[in-house]
């Protein structure tokens, strides 16, 4: 192996150790909001700066020459020294599921070196799923290898993954089955992984969806505007918020999937 190949070994098991440990720490939030509150806003803003803290101090302690991702990122330019390395951590994706006790949430974890993806991983604590990949590697579920659904058909059986809202915003004639288990992160896992066909999401960030970007396009699949054109994530560097509605899908059903949803005016 190349002292590059080792550098990013040490890397990779750095972060799947370290979300591992994050993940322990996040388990002692797991599902205590309360009761006779819908949302515990408090509960989430206490877990979440605990996890940043964690993850800060881990870094500092491993890699202090490397940066943390923050909105409004500053563009330092291209270097071959320690800072080219950027750490874009997302401490917990499906707020709502994680204090109220629905195990699908998780935290997200990628690796930029001068802006380009490394690597990404998406670790849901309660079931023990790592989900990761190495930009222009296999994309994984722990040490199996994963691929998106690349049939080019939709029919009954198939499942399209949404954000909450999505029946206030389209009409569809998608003949399968439509669901939103609360968590965006894991909805482009499931179909990096095959179990579902596609997924419509929307108002995320750069933060969100840095890590699962390389696991999605490390299983075949692609993110995709509704119009059908391709979609950069990192024109959002800066952090400002992705308005668009997106599609994760392969290439050989996004235009089925697309064709089946018609927007509400």
């Amino acid at each position: 192996m190349t002292a590059e190949g080792e550098k990013i070994e040490q890397l990779t098991d750095f972060a799947a150790q370290t979300i591992r440990d994050a993940g322990e720490i996040a388990l002692s939030y797991y599902g205590q909001g309360q009761r006779d509150a819908r949302f515990d806003e408090e509960l989430v803003t206490e877990a979440e700066l605990r996890l940043s803290h964690f993850f800060q101090d881990q870094l500092a302690a491993r890699f202090p020459e490397h940066r943390i991702f923050t909105n409004h990122q500053e563009d330092r330019g291209y270097s071959h020294a320690g800072e080219r390395y950027l750490w874009v951590f997302d401490p917990l994706d499906g707020v709502a599921n994680f204090q109220g006790g629905v195990p699908i949430w998780g935290m997200s974890l990628a690796l930029l070196e001068n802006s380009w993806p490394v690597f990404g991983a998406f670790y849901m604590p309660v079931t023990g799923d790592l989900f990761h990949a190495r930009a222009g590697h296999n994309a994984c579920r722990g040490d199996h290898e994963m691929h998106a659904f690349s049939h080019p058909e939709i029919n009954d059986e198939s499942v399209l993954l949404t954000y909450s809202r999505f029946h206030n915003h389209y009409h569809t004639s998608f003949p399968g089955k439509i669901r939103s288990l609360g968590c965006t992160a894991a909805h482009l896992c499931y179909v990096a992984g095959g179990q579902a066909d596609a997924a419509i999401f929307t108002h995320e960030t750069y933060q969100d969806l840095a890590a699962t970007r390389v696991i999605v396009e490390a299983s075949g699949a692609k993110i995709y505007r509704m119009d059908g054109e391709g979609f950069f994530l990192n024109e959002y560097l800066d952090g400002n918020k992705i308005d668009d509605h997106l599609l994760v899908a392969t290439p050989e059903i996004s235009a089925l999937i697309r064709d089946s949803m018609k927007r509400v005016l």
